[in-house]
């Protein structure tokens, strides 16, 4: 598992932001896995959020860890249609069933971030840069 991975599962819920325009845009997700080295999320094509990531790929998560740290993530947000990337999410993620159906939903979408940086902050010491 990839510290990034490790560290957003760590928090459970992370939030991701977009630019909808000039307006950001920023929302909770809770999913994230490693597959074949890359971190991926997963989404909806039918959601704003993925809108946003096809208009400007560029995104920014945060996520407050349990210790009172917290940790930065950027990156180029790639949709991929990676059918095995959705079954693994599948595998992962019971209630992607419900929401989805199948990992060939039409509607369902995983994506990973290139270009990806990482950092995790406290209030009391220098910045971990991670990738």
């Amino acid at each position: 598992m990839s510290r990034v991975t490790e560290l957003l599962g760590e928090a459970g819920v992370f939030h991701i932001a977009t630019i909808d325009g000039d307006q950001a845009r920023v929302r909770p997700f809770g999913f994230v896995m490693d597959f074949e080295g890359k971190v991926y999320f997963t989404t909806g094509n039918g959601k704003d959020f993925y809108r946003q990531a096809k208009e400007n790929p560029k995104v920014e998560m945060s996520a407050m860890l349990p210790d009172g740290r917290w940790v930065r993530v950027n990156g180029k947000a790639v949709f991929d249609g990676n059918l095995e990337a959705k079954k693994k999410a599948f595998e992962l993620y019971d209630n992607f069933k419900a929401l989805y159906g199948s990992p060939d939903s039409p509607t369902f979408e995983v994506f990973y971030l290139d270009g990806a940086s990482a950092t995790v902050y406290s209030f009391g010491g220098a910045p971990e840069k991670i990738i």
